[in-house]
């Protein structure tokens, strides 16, 4: 039984996030209904983030097994004709043939994410959605310097959802940058793994100090807290990214 890796981008917009519900659209549901009406196969696929509602990828990774072996680019160009026909916001960008022992979620050294946050006095119209607008200007060299505290491995328990079902929240953080460009803020983070909502969680902290009401030992007594109320707001879905996994081949 043949299997393919499947690179992916989507909008996360119209979706409940990555994970099939019983009532809401998500991306795996739209993947496995193009694979359905590819191969008239109902299958289960796997990806490498259960990235939530409303938050996008550039650069998703699953993996799916298929009875019939087929070429890798006919997989991607059938895919993407039927997830066009459905009016879909995926893409399947590159398919792979691997080995039965890849796993898009268990063989994942590492990922990458990036928060956009639209920082100027006028409102998003073409990336509504897409950013984090804040009209407030942010210092980002103090959020960059502030970002160092929680570097490491850390119990993260107050930058985790009470709904993450992960069994332990120490995490190793390997970077988290801030950067200006222009009007727009980057914060690009990167771990093995990271729990639910933390992403989120950090930067809406580190706009807490980018506004002034929070200084870079506020940060560090947060995480240190190991407590959820201790957390500052958590940042929206709309700005967030997945755009990189790391597997031991690349």
């Amino acid at each position: 039984m043949p299997r393919y890796r499947l690179d992916l981008e989507y909008d996360g917009r119209p979706y409940a996030g990555w994970q099939r519900q019983a009532d809401h659209p998500s991306v795996q549901q739209a993947i496995e209904e193009a694979i359905f009406r590819l191969s008239g196969e109902k299958v289960s696929i796997r990806g490498a983030g259960r990235t939530d509602a409303g938050v996008h990828a550039t650069a998703q990774v699953a993996h799916v097994d298929l009875t019939k072996e087929r070429r890798a680019d006919t997989v991607r160009d059938a895919l993407n004709a039927h997830l066009q026909q459905a009016g879909e916001r995926v893409a399947v960008l590159r398919a792979q043939m691997v080995s039965d022992d890849f796993d898009a979620r268990f063989s994942a050294l590492g990922r990458h994410y990036l928060y956009r946050i639209s920082n100027r006095r006028a409102p998003p119209a073409l990336e509504k959605g897409k950013v984090w607008w804040v009209p407030k200007l942010l210092d980002t060299d103090a959020m960059h310097e502030a970002a160092r505290e929680l570097l490491g491995r850390h119990d993260f328990t107050t930058f985790r959802s009470v709904q993450c079902q992960a069994n332990s929240p120490v995490r190793t953080l390997d970077r988290l940058d801030v950067a200006r460009l222009g009007d727009e803020i980057e914060i690009r983070a990167s771990a093995r793994s990271f729990l639910h909502n933390q992403v989120r969680s950090m930067v809406g902290s580190l706009k807490r100090v980018g506004d002034g009401g929070w200084k870079a030992a506020d940060l560090r007594a947060a995480l240190e807290a190991k407590n959820r109320a201790a957390c500052g707001q958590v940042a929206p879905a709309d700005g967030l990214y997945l755009i990189g996994v790391d597997y031991p081949e690349s």
